[in-house]
Formats: C-alpha cells, structure tokens, sequence
C-alpha cells in the first residue's frame, strides 16, 4: 500500500533520517524529517496555475509546535494550540527567508509550506529539523525550487564551534557564560543563503569562521536530501520563466531617462512620487496589451533595479549622494518623557524610532509555555511599525511577523548586554516605535533601545548600535557592499545583512541573501565594512550619553537579599501569614522564589528597609556580645522576658537589671516599655540570657568598665 523511503546518515552525535511516501500521500511533497527523537513532518503544495494579474509570489511558510510532541497539555484556560507562538512565528520566517530566493524567477504560483512538530526529545531543536524537513519535501514535489537547502545551529565554548548544540545549552545564553553564540546558517551547495545569531561579542573574525564551519557541516545534509529526491522526486513541473525582454525594451525606451532622473533626488518623499510620475509616463505611452501583460510590474521593477543598481557600481555614488561607506546624519536624544522610566529618539538620516523603557518587579516576568518547558524572561523588547512612518494610510492590526521578527533581532543584540539578574533585578520592557522608516528601523531600536535603557538607569555593560549593510553583485562579478542602505537600496538591492554590537564584538548577525552566489571574500568585506559603521555610530551616540542615568523617580526600586533555604518556610509562614503580614505592614512588594532569593520592591525606599528589617529579624540568628532593643513582654518574680529579636524572647534576670539590688523587676520595668539589651550568651539548655545593666538605656551604648564600677 505504501512506498516509503527512507535515508539516513550520522550527523554529529545524533541519526538523521528522511522519510516519504507513507504519511500525507495527497500533498505535493512530504517528508517527515527526524533527528534523534526529534521529528518534523514537511507538507508542500502548490497551485498549477497562478492567479490572473497577481504580480508577486505567494509564498507561504507555516511552522507548527504540537504541545502532544513534548507530552505536554497546552496551558491556559484553551486547552488547544491557537495563534502562533514567538517561537513558531520567528521558526517559520527562518525556513521562508532561505527557500524563498531560490524558486525559479517569474513562479508565481501559490506554494503552502507547513511544517508540522510531532514529536521533540527536548534535545535537539526542531527549528532545524523543520528547515531540513522542509527543503526535501519541495526538492521532491515537482516544484521549480533550485535547492535543496540545509540548516543547522552552532555555538561556541572554550573558543570550539558546536555543531546543533542541545537546547538546554542555547536556552538562557546570558546567564551562561561557558556558551558565546547561539548562531543558524542555511544554504545551498554553493552558498549561505541565510544567517541568524545571538553572540556575545564575538570578533568578525569569529563569526565569519562560525558561518564558514556552519557550511562545511551542511554539506552532508544536502547529499542525503539529493539521495532522497534521486528515489522519489517527482516529474519537474512544466514550467519556464517568461520571456518580457520586448516588453522591458519599450519599457526602458520609453522612461529609462525619467527614472533615472527620479533616482537623482535625494529626499525620500519627493523621490517616491517622482519615480511614480516616471512610471505612470511610461504606461502612457504603451499598447493597450503591453498594460494588460502580467510582466509589466517585473519589468518595471528591472528598469528601476537596473539604474539604481548600474550606477551604484560604476559610479561609486548612491541615490542620495553618499558614498558606499558613509552612515547618514545621526541625532541622538534622550529623556524626552517625563514620565516615563527611559526615553530616547534615535534618528538616522530618514529613520526615525522612539524607543522606551520601563521597568517592573519580578511580577511583570512573561511566561513562556514551550515545548522544552515553562521559563520566565526579565527582558521583553516589542517593535512597533505604524503606517505613517513611510507615509502611507495603512490598515492597522495586531503585531505581523516582521514586527516580530524585527523586535526578536534587536533583543538578540541588546541582551547580551544586560546587567544579571542578581546585579539588577528588574523586568525591563523595551518597546520601540518607529515614527519614520528609510532602511534598516531594527537597527534604530538597537541605537535607540540601548540608550533609552541607559536613560533608565540600567547599568549596561556597554552601549550597543546597529548597521545595515547591502551588497549589489552585478553577473560579472563586480560587486559594492553599501553601509546604512536604504529602503530602495535593500529593495532592489542582493543582500540584507545588518551587524549590531558593541565596540568590543558582535552581539547579533542577521544576512539575508538573494542571489546564490555571495563570496567569503564578500561577506568578509561587509563585516569590515560593518565594524566601522558601527563604531561611527557609536561615536555619535556618545553625544548623547556615555553612562546609564539617574533612577527615574516613578520606577520601583528594588533591593534583594539571599536567606538561608531552610528559612524560606519561616518567611512565609503558614499559609503565608508572616509575609502577608510583611507587606501589609511594609507597604513593600515581596517576591522570594525557591533559591531563597527575595526582591523588596516599592517607589518608597523606607517600605524597603522595613520589610528587609522584618525578614532579617526572622532569618538572622542573634550575636552573643550584641545590643538590640527590645520590649518587656513579661515580668515575673525573678525577672524580665524581653522580645529583642523578630519572634525571639530571652530572660533579663533580675541581677542584670540594674547595677543595685532591687526587690522586685516592676520596680523599675513594666510590660511593653522598650528597654536596651546584651545578649549574654545561652544556658545549658539553650535559654537566651540578656542584661541591662550593661547597656546605657538612653543611648543603647555599652557601658564602660569604670562606668560600670562606680555603678
């Protein structure tokens, strides 16, 4: 009944195996993907033909966790996977940024890819395996896909690279100092198609060396896909590019002097309208079937990309008169609202983004329900990009899955940075609203983020900044690698690569590839090219502030202090009577968790000290030699019981009241006075034993020996 396939290979310390032809038979190409006891099943399919006039290509790219995969229940009130996750949105742009530039120029059928987790040994991350899931089940429906593709992950520990480190050594990386790169390459045979990082200031040469090692580890990957498809590939689909070349040379004849003309402008808005204007003059001057050919878009779309394109080579010089090199005018501010914790504008040429940041106790913490387990993050960055920052009127909705996708890169880059937990114990929320955009807004919120938390008073461990560098490969080789490239450079341009970091290293490496063909020697240069940008903008930065500020009066402050584990249940107390009691009397927020870590937590410093002076007095042990201040509880025929110490109780006997003799304790004491004590030490049966006459009761000093005497 079935024809099933399977292949297999060692890859690192793990089996990979492709298997086809048994489950989901009605999809164009399907693969279940497994590594360990991790498996991804891929399904593809594509519509034969395209929809009439669409002038794109409707790609679609779905990544699925099943919570069953882990044994898991979803948590919440619906017991049933709905939206997608951060993970699955951010899973799924990494599988669609590298399979996306290698269908077959002019393919604009509908293509659904759905990659499906069926099972996760909490081990190896599925993200991976999907990918490789993903590229065999479309190297063997039939479609024109010019893979395959492969994937992996690499960290680095002890300068060594790791090929698919487990996902517990990825999970956390900042309080985890063994681990350095967190680092997902795809490619082809011949090149990286696609690049994805969390670093820790690594040095260009060890990223370009990561990617590099990355490559090498695919290869193998690839050849067992190709052994695969050899078995079970389909009849290619009959397709062929189409042939517009007529209908591009009326188009260029027509308008190729009116848009080079509009490329010659340098402000943005202007530019836009005038290259619109050229392009409405030449639909004017054609047939009425040149307008109803369904190429006309692409064969605008050359004519723009080849002046924009050719010049830039040739000449040296870009659409807004910048060299290759040059970062656009940089504006840097902070402290612009006044109530809000940090604040900061960062605007770079055209690109505009008001970054803020707030910050919250540990009950602001987000959860997050993964397949590996629930965790918690103290650091939230959310990237917002409204319609009006390109001039447009826009439907407005919930966040897409580039808004994720750009917030998740500028948390890579900035969370390397951050203070510990220990150090710091604040949830920071980072939310950057882009108010203009001309090329690279991400990087924006890792300028502007970065200064608005050191506006907060968050003590980084250095400034952080963003470039966006661009590349056009021209077919005889002839390359320029663009710094700060803008929305019209990245458009028509052949890479997207974008290098935030510190003066020190690289924190995050994003690249993004739409020809096969990008060189070590290119991507080498970029990153040269990228480092200096940086650096320049982090000059720039410098003007506006070089060290975290002043703590905003409106944000919690936060104290924390270590207690012993076993004095966790006494802080407590039963049904959390005493630390109820703590905060009603405090006015302090109270958090301990299982490692007998308490953050206190209130606008108001003296609610803070008194809720740690109530739990100090519950956790600490008292000090023979010390003086407290206690209250007469009791008195009794041979003396005083005093509390002196949170719950704790000793005898003052009634010798070491005052130096005389006296005939009764209520002669001098009386129930509730506050009276000076020394703790002399412990009976024989553990009985605490104080005095007050060694103490002066109006200063709560000790008494002097020749005091004492003359007494």
């Amino acid at each position: 009944m079935f024809k099933e396939v399977k292949k297999s290979m060692q890859w690192g310390e793990e089996t990979l195996t492709l298997e086809t032809g048994k489950v989901a038979r009605q999809a164009d190409g399907s693969v279940i993907a497994t590594l360990g006891e991790t498996s991804v099943m891929a399904n593809v399919t594509f519509a034969k033909e395209p929809k009439p006039g669409q002038d794109f290509f409707p790609l679609t790219v779905h990544y699925q966790e099943k919570y069953y995969a882990a044994g898991k229940v979803p948590g919440g009130f619906f017991k049933r996977e709905a939206r997608p996750t951060e993970k699955e949105t951010l899973t799924a742009r990494l599988i669609d940024r590298p399979i996306r530039p290698l269908f077959v120029s002019g393919f604009k059928h509908e293509v659904l890819v759905m990659c499906t987790v069926l099972s996760h040994d909490l081990v190896n991350d599925p993200d991976i395996v999907a990918m490789i899931a993903a590229s065999a089940a479309l190297t063997i429906s039939g479609a024109p896909f010019m893979g395959p593709i492969a994937g992996c992950r690499v960290g680095c520990s002890d300068g060594e690279y790791i090929l698919n480190p487990d996902v517990e050594d990825m999970h956390d990386l900042r309080n985890n100092p063994d681990q350095r790169l967190d680092l997902v390459v795809a490619g082809t045979k011949d090149a990286v198609m696609m690049v994805e990082s969390e670093a820790y200031e690594l040095s260009e040469d060890e990223m370009l060396g990561a990617v590099t090692f990355a490559h090498e580890q695919i290869q193998p990957v690839i050849d067992l896909i190709i052994d695969l498809a050899e078995d079970t590939a389909k009849e290619p689909f009959d397709f062929s590019p189409p042939d517009y070349s007529a209908l591009y040379d009326a188009v260029k004849a027509a308008g190729e002097d009116k848009v080079r003309a509009a490329y010659a402008i340098t402000d943005k808005q202007e530019r836009t309208a005038a290259v619109s204007a050229a392009k409405e003059a030449i639909k004017a001057s054609l047939s009425e079937e040149q307008l109803e050919d369904p190429n006309l878009g692409s064969a605008l779309k050359k004519l723009e990309a080849s002046v924009l394109r050719g010049d830039v080579v040739k000449t040296g010089k870009r659409i807004d008169g910048r060299n290759l090199d040059t970062v656009r005018q940089i504006v840097s501010e902070t402290g612009l609202l006044p109530r809000t914790h940090g604040s900061a504008l960062f605007t770079r040429g055209e690109t505009q983004a008001l970054v803020v940041t707030t910050l919250g106790t540990g009950d602001d913490e987000q959860i997050i329900d993964a397949l590996h387990g629930n965790f918690r993050s103290n650091f939230l960055l959310h990237y917002n990009f409204p319609p009006y920052s390109v001039g447009e009127a826009g439907r407005v909705g919930p966040p897409g899955r580039r808004e994720v996708g750009h917030g998740k890169l500028a948390w890579r880059a900035l969370q390397a940075v951050l203070p510990a937990p220990t150090d710091f114990p604040y949830t920071i929320r980072v939310v950057s609203e882009i108010t203009e955009s001309n090329g690279s807004s991400s990087m924006a919120s890792v300028c502007g983020g970065s200064l608005s938390m050191m506006d907060a008073g968050v003590p980084l461990k250095a400034p952080v900044a963003g470039v966006a560098m661009g590349l056009i490969l021209e077919d005889d080789g002839e390359y320029a690698v663009l710094t700060d490239i803008l929305g019209d450079e990245d458009h028509l341009g052949d890479m997207d690569f974008k290098v935030a970091g510190t003066e020190k290293g690289i924190t995050s490496l994003q690249m993004d590839i739409k020809v096969a063909g990008i060189t070590p020697e290119i991507m080498k240069k970029a990153l040269a090219q990228a480092k200096d940008g940086r650096l320049h903008i982090l000059n720039e930065m410098s003007n506006a502030l070089t060290e975290a500020g002043d703590f905003s009066i409106h944000a919690p402050r936060i104290e924390t202090m270590q207690i012993p584990t076993d004095k966790i249940r006494e802080v407590i107390g039963s049904g959390g009577k005493v630390i109820r009691e703590i905060v009603e009397v405090s006015g302090a927020k109270v958090d301990i968790n299982d490692d007998g870590i308490i953050k206190i937590a209130s606008p108001n410093n003296e609610a803070i000290q008194k809720a740690y002076e109530m739990i100090h007095s519950i956790v600490a042990e008292p000090e023979e030699g010390g003086i407290y201040k206690g209250t007469v509880v009791k008195i009794v025929d041979f003396g005083a019981f005093v509390n002196f110490f949170g719950k704790r109780d000793g005898l003052v006997h009634v010798s070491q009241i005052e130096n005389r003799r006296l005939n009764h304790p209520s002669d001098v004491l009386k129930e509730g006075q506050d009276v000076w004590v020394k703790l002399l030490g412990f009976d024989d049966r553990g009985k605490v034993r104080l005095s007050m006459k060694l103490v002066d009761q109006e200063t709560g000093e000790e008494m002097k020996k020749e005091e004492e005497a003359e007494g």
